[in-house]
């Protein structure tokens, strides 16, 4: 004898592992970056093959730097027969998380041969001066 269960308890499970499938598509689809610094700036290099500077836009927001954009396909064919395809289109972003001492107002970009190079300065420390505290009489 079979046993039934509820549809409600089989679709759930049967759906799990597609559950979080967008953003793990998401991150496959993500362009490669990488990321180094010295004691004057903070580079990031984004792969970007293909994309041209027009499909590009580069976000700051609280302490984030987005780089979004679209490769587009466009492709002739004239009677050739794909046997398979590695190259990918569409949308894309990635987003970077500056560290404390970066200075947002101070981003460049420069875009050759399909690498994105952002600069952020670091920001200067602060200097304090020591100062003297008063002693009240309490």
């Amino acid at each position: 004898m079979v046993e039934k269960t509820p549809a409600s308890s089989f679709w759930p499970s049967f759906y799990e592992p597609f559950r979080h499938f967008g953003t793990r598509l998401s991150e496959w689809l993500a362009p490669a970056a990488e990321a180094s610094s010295d004691g004057k700036v903070y580079r990031i290099a984004v792969e970007l093959p293909g994309v041209e500077e027009k499909d590009i836009d580069i976000s700051i927001d609280d302490g984030m730097v987005t780089v979004k954009g679209e490769k587009k396909e466009s492709r002739e064919e004239k009677g050739e027969t794909w046997y398979f395809s590695e190259r990918q289109y569409g949308s894309f972003s990635r987003s970077f998380r500056l560290p404390a001492d970066a200075d947002p107002a101070k981003v460049s970009a420069d875009l050759k041969d399909g690498v994105l190079m952002l600069t952020v300065e670091r920001a200067a420390p602060e200097v304090t001066k020591a100062r003297k505290v008063p002693i009240g009489r309490g």
